[in-house]
């Protein structure tokens, strides 16, 4: 039986895991409007100084800061979100979750796109398809930053707090979900469009969930998620430079 003391607990759980997501992606646009600015002011205007500043300050300081700072200040403390150095049991969950990854995600375009659904465009797509370079460069970022990163906020924090409550099928399918929605603020297009996005991202998302679930190692999504972006910023690039471009990665 539910309880009213239950559904208010779960309630603030998913609002507190919420708001920690979004003043992640507030204060990384904010630091990296402020660093743009910094950087047009001095000259600096090419498409890789501004792609490097954004996942600095969003990825890096805002998701990073943000993660460390709540969990300083709530009292949960850096033994929250579990790390170690990855063992040959972790490495090999990398492997099999990046490739599970792939999987997910060709499930999803399958599942999303047979609706007739349209995807949306992500802006870094486009910022690629006008200035490649920018593509080699997101490719390490992709592991020192982007992984990281989004690791440590949306599992670590995020699904972290929502496990707690609601258990771990509950609590990573709501922090996919949540991490997913996100990306409603890098994509273009109409409504319809930009959901179609979402839903797919939701597929990868829940492997990256998952593996953290199972290993218990923060070090190991973070992995999986570098590699798996890394290998869509290389397969851009090489799309556009020697071939046609498939339409999971427009």
């Amino acid at each position: 039986m539910v309880t009213t003391a239950d559904s208010s607990s779960a309630l603030r759980t998913v609002l507190l895991a919420l708001t920690v997501a979004i003043v992640g992606l507030v204060v990384g646009s904010i630091l990296t409007l402020v660093a743009a600015l910094a950087a047009f002011a001095v000259g600096l205007t090419q498409p890789t100084v501004l792609i490097v500043l954004a996942v600095v300050f969003t990825q890096g300081v805002a998701f990073g800061g943000v993660a460390l700072v709540f969990l300083r200040r709530s009292g949960l403390g850096a033994s929250f979100v579990p790390v170690r150095v990855p063992t040959l049991r972790d490495l090999l969950w990398v492997v099999g979750g990046y490739v599970l990854a792939f999987a997910a995600v060709a499930v999803g375009a399958s599942l999303v796109l047979g609706t007739g659904a349209d995807p949306a465009s992500n802006q870094v797509s486009q910022l690629g398809m006008e200035n490649p370079e920018v593509l080699l460069v997101l490719i390490p970022l992709s592991f020192l930053l982007v992984g990281p990163g989004e690791e440590l906020l949306f599992r670590g924090v995020v699904q972290g707090l929502l496990r707690r409550v609601f258990g771990p099928v509950v609590g990573v399918t709501l922090a996919s979900a949540i991490f997913a929605a996100i990306h409603w603020f890098a994509l273009t297009g109409g409504a319809g469009a930009r959901l179609a996005t979402i839903g797919i991202l939701f597929f990868p998302s829940m492997v990256f969930g998952g593996v953290y679930e199972r290993t218990g190692n923060i070090a190991v999504p973070a992995l999986i998620h570098g590699a798996y972006n890394a290998t869509l910023f290389a397969a851009f690039y090489g799309a556009l430079r020697f071939g046609e471009m498939p339409a999971i990665l427009a």
